[in-house]
């Protein structure tokens, strides 16, 4: 679990970078809960299944006057350093700078959806 995100996020910085439109990705449904989050929040334009191959996705990367709208993904979470935030210590937590992606027993979730639902978790990015 835990590499799949580590790969789609560190892709997804890569392609920025070097200023690609698009970028393509193997489906799962790990990958298409995190695109969720990034597309609900506006840091990507949209993804869609290829044509060709409908085992991969095409993400369409989203782009500021000619600035990545994502300056920086911060993996968190570490096997060595488990940290789990619950629901009274979510509200602590300053998410208006920046994206804080936890993992919870219902999926994929921001810290806001997090404090709608009274659920806590673990952190696994930190997205600016």
């Amino acid at each position: 679990m835990i590499n799949i995100l580590w790969n789609i996020s560190t892709n997804i910085k890569n392609s920025q970078i070097s200023q690609k439109n698009y970028m393509r990705q193997p489906k799962t449904k790990l990958t298409i809960a995190f695109l969720n989050i990034l597309w609900d929040e506006g840091f990507i334009l949209g993804y869609k299944i290829d044509k060709l191959d409908s085992s991969l996705l095409n993400i369409f990367l989203k782009y500021k006057d000619g600035y990545p709208v994502i300056n920086s993904i911060k993996f968190v979470f570490k096997p060595s350093r488990s940290i789990y935030y619950s629901v009274s210590q979510l509200w602590n937590l300053d998410s208006k700078k920046s994206l804080i992606i936890l993992t919870t027993p219902k999926g994929l979730m921001t810290v806001q959806e997090c404090k709608k639902t009274q659920t806590g978790g673990k952190p696994l990015f930190i997205i600016r």
